[in-house]
């Protein structure tokens, strides 16, 4: 099972790019997308409903803000819209899948570089969530988080990292929060399988950063401990284009 994770930066942008055809050449098993930037009414009918999957959406309150989508092969046992926060639900930021192995989130962490208040926000967030992950392992539930969290863990992680220890994305606060995730068992599959890989998922579009491949990794699959035999591979499709990230992946061998 391939799963993929793909910040589309609107998700009529990206239809118009050619992602439809891309669905149809790449296949993937389960496809989370984050910030797409549409409420219900604008979803045209080749988006909803792609040939051979079943597709979710969450919606920000504000228009051609946020907002993410799921879209899957298997038909899941539930899924459930946000964390049952408001001041994050009405951002469209969360939807979670459960299936039978496992029960996956698509997340669109916050970004915390416009100010203080947006920064407290985005640490809030970054706490609520890992309570609300490790409430589903108490109940027997192991996890796969992806999406775009916003920040680039370790240095090899972005291409400055020198000139950007000041700003929100790289900051000590922000990549501890990483630490602690790692120290409930969490597994960074990129780095599992390439700890010394650098490669990238996201370039400024204001300084044409990708041409120069002057980015940041900030787009993560994470599984809890139990899923770490089955977890096979992951991957950046740097070679993808159409938005300022790329989709990353991660493959699992089911039984």
């Amino acid at each position: 099972m391939k799963i993929y994770s793909w910040n589309v930066n609107g998700i009529r942008a990206i239809k118009r790019k050619g992602f439809l055809d891309w669905m149809v050449e790449e296949q993937p098993d389960i496809i989370g997308l984050q910030e797409t930037k549409i409420q219900d009414e604008q979803i045209s009918d080749d988006l909803r409903d792609i040939e051979g999957y079943k597709s979710y959406f969450s919606f920000a309150e504000r228009k051609g803000y946020s907002g993410v989508a799921l879209y899957t092969k298997k038909e899941p046992i539930s899924v459930r819209h946000g964390l049952g926060i408001e001041r994050f639900d009405k951002e469209g930021r969360v939807l979670m899948a459960e299936y039978p192995e496992f029960t996956l989130l698509n997340v669109y962490f916050p970004n915390g570089k416009r100010n203080k208040t947006r920064l407290k926000y985005k640490l809030d967030f970054y706490d609520d969530i890992l309570d609300f992950c490790e409430g589903l392992r108490k109940k027997g539930q192991e996890l796969i988080i992806f999406g775009d969290y916003n920040t680039a863990h370790h240095e090899i992680d972005l291409k400055n990292p020198r000139a950007n220890e000041d700003t929100s994305g790289f900051l000590p606060i922000e990549r501890e929060w990483f630490d602690k995730l790692l120290k409930y068992g969490y597994l960074d599959t990129y780095r599992y399988f390439y700890p010394d890989k650098v490669e990238y998922s996201w370039w400024s579009y204001r300084t044409r950063a990708r041409e120069r491949n002057a980015g940041w990794r900030i787009d993560y699959h994470f599984v809890s401990e139990g899923l770490a035999e089955k977890i096979k591979d992951a991957e950046i499709m740097t070679d993808v284009m159409g938005s300022d990230h790329c989709p990353v992946t991660l493959e699992l061998e089911l039984s």
